[in-house]
């Protein structure tokens, strides 16, 4: 069995004179959970669409599964999920009859569509119609179709876009016992950044077509440091009080911030240091890095994603 599930190399789609994908190359094997970021048109959906199918590559290659060439793919794509397209929901039928609808050429039998509703929690919907459910119940119901030929590999286009914090939550929830019950690899995109380092096990960048870095999670827990985040209306008499403590790693972000990023056990005695020279300290304290931070100093951007 290949652990590599999906190996795309120097993929690129264009569009007239612009480049949708640009020479990307991305590797992912059996049980990771694979976040895409990037800002709307960065190329997150022409990459997975070109990875379902949906749209062609003009240079470059996938290979999934250990297949590659038209029929090797089709083959693979037997073993994948997607939730790319609008989902092809019938409004008028209730959860259940959407699935015995999905499942009529597949041989499933009521029991698993029973304990397809239970996993994505729309098992209580009853004779609730399709077009009376919420965001978030339309996105599960969507992915439980999805479900219906067990894929392996399961690719989900901003699957937690527009909910409110306790449908993301439990969308999480759902996604990683996905994972971890039916051992399902998946790839997912969004640009909610923080939400998503609460779930992926690795992430790329996508900006402007390239695939800008990759990392995974232990390695973004490291270069999203935690740091003191001192405020202070006296930032250059405050730099010369760290000096004298023989602190070097910090930087000046604006006005009124400094991030220190070394002591960080010393909080106390910092602030009390501070404070004997005078300084006024308007707050202090241990944060950490937020991944939108880390994504604006990576793309170069200056607004929230």
């Amino acid at each position: 069995m290949s652990e590599i599930i999906l190996k795309a190399t120097n993929v690129s789609k264009i569009y007239g004179n612009h480049k949708a994908l640009d020479k990307v190359s991305i590797e992912i094997k059996r049980g990771m959970i694979y976040g895409l970021i990037g800002e709307n048109g960065a190329g997150k959906s022409t990459f997975m669409r070109t990875v379902m199918g949906l749209i062609k590559v003009d240079e470059g290659n996938i290979e999934l599964f250990g297949q590659t060439g038209t029929k090797g793919l089709q083959r693979a794509r037997r073993k994948m999920g997607q939730s790319i397209e609008t989902p092809a929901l019938y409004p008028d039928l209730t959860a259940r009859e959407n699935l015995r609808v999905q499942a009529a050429n597949g041989g499933v039998s009521d029991r698993e569509i029973e304990e397809l509703l239970r996993l994505m929690n729309i098992s209580h919907t009853g004779k609730k119609k399709a077009k009376n459910f919420s965001l978030g119940m339309r996105q599960r119901l969507a992915i439980a179709s999805t479900l219906i030929s067990n894929p392996e590999f399961l690719i989900l286009d901003e699957p937690i876009n527009g909910l409110d914090p306790s449908g993301i939550v439990e969308m999480r929830e759902i996604i990683q016992r996905l994972v971890t019950e039916r051992g399902i690899t998946v790839l997912l995109s969004s640009h909610l950044l923080d939400e998503l380092s609460q779930l992926a096990t690795h992430y790329g960048i996508l900006h402007d077509g390239k695939l800008i870095r990759e990392f995974s999670k232990e390695e973004l827990a490291r270069e999203t440091r935690r740091y003191i985040e001192l405020e202070t209306t006296e930032v250059q008499r405050a730099v010369v009080v760290l000096d004298e403590l023989g602190i070097k790693d910090y930087q000046v972000v604006n006005g009124t911030d400094i991030h220190i990023f070394e002591r960080l056990d010393d909080v106390a005695a910092i602030n009390r240091t501070l404070v004997l020279a005078n300084v006024d300290v308007t707050r202090i304290g241990t944060t950490r890095q937020k991944l939108e931070d880390y994504f604006l100093q990576l793309t170069g951007g200056t607004t929230h994603v």
